[in-house]
């Protein structure tokens, strides 16, 4: 079976948007950010840096696991087939939702989007009206929204996100996401080789590592976000400081937008390249 028209604009699509990431050339500015952010880290020995990295790593694995295993999204695991067996009665495993047509999956799919940049925006919003401890919280609360909302888009495309290879690859997919846009190319590049090569489905036989000075942007930007925060918070109209939650909801939303567009693509990717695979 060859793929129907639908799933031909899709990976058109797909092609297209891959495209605009290879093509998209920093500015002046942001090769000299890179630059700049380079310097800085290499101030500090390199025991320090692997250090913290590990550190941070862990972390994030830790963290991912701590969301895929709690029952919230044991719960959303159960919408997402109670949601596809409305197409299909015959459903009962993740797995089988190959079974549905690429629309039915991409509207499971942005159901959760769309709930999960909500939750990003109100976030945001709350952070920038209070005071300094939910400013503080925003940055493992936006790690948290962003980190389910992918483990939903992987599930929705019918992968398990609870083996040692998918857990991997989809904190790899948040990381990504949450790039800045001239480096999300390479990154993709990157997870497609390791989905293409992979020898094992099941245990993870990659490169594990993470984080590294290039993905510290994005803590620095939350970082920014806050600092610009503070300096607005105490500007009211009629006693609600609407500038400061403007900027906190503003940023936190195209943060999840960010890296729910660049999960849903390459999960999409993968639910098509492995139905052509079996066709062959």
């Amino acid at each position: 079976m060859e793929f129907t028209n639908r799933e031909i604009t899709i990976w058109n699509e797909i092609s297209e948007w891959q495209e605009n990431l290879y093509q998209y050339e920093p500015t002046d500015l942001a090769a000299l950010y890179d630059k700049w952010l380079e310097q800085g880290f290499s101030l500090l020995p390199e025991n320090v840096q692997q250090q913290f990295f590990e550190k941070l790593d862990t972390w994030l694995f830790h963290l991912h696991a701590m969301v895929q295993s709690s029952q919230v999204q044991i719960d959303a695991r159960e919408q997402i087939l109670a949601s596809a067996r409305m197409f299909n009665e015959d459903i009962e495993t993740l797995s089988d939702l190959n079974l549905l047509t690429i629309d039915q999956l991409n509207y499971i799919a942005n159901q959760h989007i769309a709930k999960h940049r909500l939750y990003s925006f109100a976030q945001g919003g709350i952070s920038g009206s209070g005071g300094l401890l939910l400013l503080g919280s925003d940055i493992p609360a936006m790690t948290v929204i962003n980190v389910r909302t992918v483990q939903l888009i992987a599930m929705s495309y019918g992968f398990e996100v609870n083996t040692p290879f998918e857990m991997m690859l989809a904190l790899k997919v948040f990381n990504a996401g949450a790039m800045p846009k001239r480096l999300r190319g390479t990154a993709w590049e990157e997870l497609i080789r390791e989905v293409q090569t992979a020898e094992d489905d099941y245990f993870y036989l990659g490169i594990e590592e993470l984080t590294n000075p290039t993905w510290m942007e994005q803590p620095l930007k939350q970082l920014l976000k806050a600092v610009s925060i503070t300096i607005f918070r105490k500007k009211l109209v009629r006693g609600i400081p609407f500038i400061s939650m403007a900027i906190g909801a503003g940023s936190n939303y195209q943060m999840t937008r960010n890296v729910s567009e660049f999960a849903q693509k390459f999960y999409q990717y993968r639910y098509l390249q492995e139905k052509k695979a079996d066709e062959e």
